[in-house]
């Protein structure tokens, strides 16, 4: 877990394969209060998450975030779009680096940071069938060496 998170409640593993991640940026979420007791339960799937800007502002679609069980009338819609929080020149550049033919916004990870919900937001680019089977190739590679040098 990279210096500054807190305790990490759901990660994408699906994106890193599906996408070549770029780079990445932390923003807060806009939650109601029964959205961030879910979270907090760890009831939250990102897998076809994904973040897109309007007007000027950055939306996370298509994220899912059970209904808390004692919200009763007050619960929430769980694939709503949720604003994330972000500085105005973090906004722009990610403005000017969406606008390449196949770069998208994808959320990686969610946690808790002082308290606050927070996501970190990947600039991804997607990976063609070849480049996946060679990140897998890569991968079982790694496991192999990793189990020689615990042999030794």
């Amino acid at each position: 877990m990279p210096k500054g998170q807190g305790n990490l409640i759901a990660q994408n593993r699906k994106a890193r394969y599906e996408y070549t991640i770029i780079d990445t940026i932390e923003a807060g979420i806009v939650l109601t209060g029964t959205e961030i007791k879910s979270i907090r339960a760890g009831r939250i799937n990102l897998k076809d998450g994904y973040a897109s800007i309007r007007n000027g502002e950055v939306f996370l679609n298509n994220v899912h975030i059970a209904p808390y069980e004692q919200g009763n009338v007050f619960n929430h819609d769980p694939i709503r779009s949720r604003k994330l929080l972000m500085h105005k020149k973090q906004i722009n550049r990610l403005i000017g680096e969406t606008k390449t033919a196949g770069v998208t916004l994808v959320p990686l990870k969610v946690y808790l940071k002082n308290g606050y919900a927070k996501v970190l937001i990947g600039l991804a680019k997607g990976k063609k069938k070849y480049d996946k089977r060679e990140s897998l190739k890569r991968k079982d590679q790694q496991r192999d060496i990793q189990r020689a040098m615990k042999d030794r």
